[in-house]
């Protein structure tokens, strides 16, 4: 059961919609400016970049904020 957060913006968002609401605002350049990390830069793509944050606490907490600043 999900219970309301009203103090946690990215409750109820997936990764995989913040990234790809990223990308679409973005790019892929405009993600690698913000953030420089290479899923964003080598070949980038929805999966590979998903791959990567999930292993990588640190890049993910970076995407998330980047995300929380845009849309907030």
């Amino acid at each position: 059961m999900m219970h309301h957060q009203p103090n946690n913006p990215l409750h109820g968002i997936t990764l995989e919609q913040l990234l790809t609401e990223l990308q679409q605002q973005l790019g892929w350049e405009g993600l690698a400016a913000e953030i420089n990390i290479n899923c964003f830069k080598s070949d980038p793509s929805i999966k590979s970049s998903l791959k990567f944050l999930r292993r990588t606490p640190w890049a993910r907490e970076q995407v998330e904020q980047l995300y929380i600043r845009l849309k907030h």
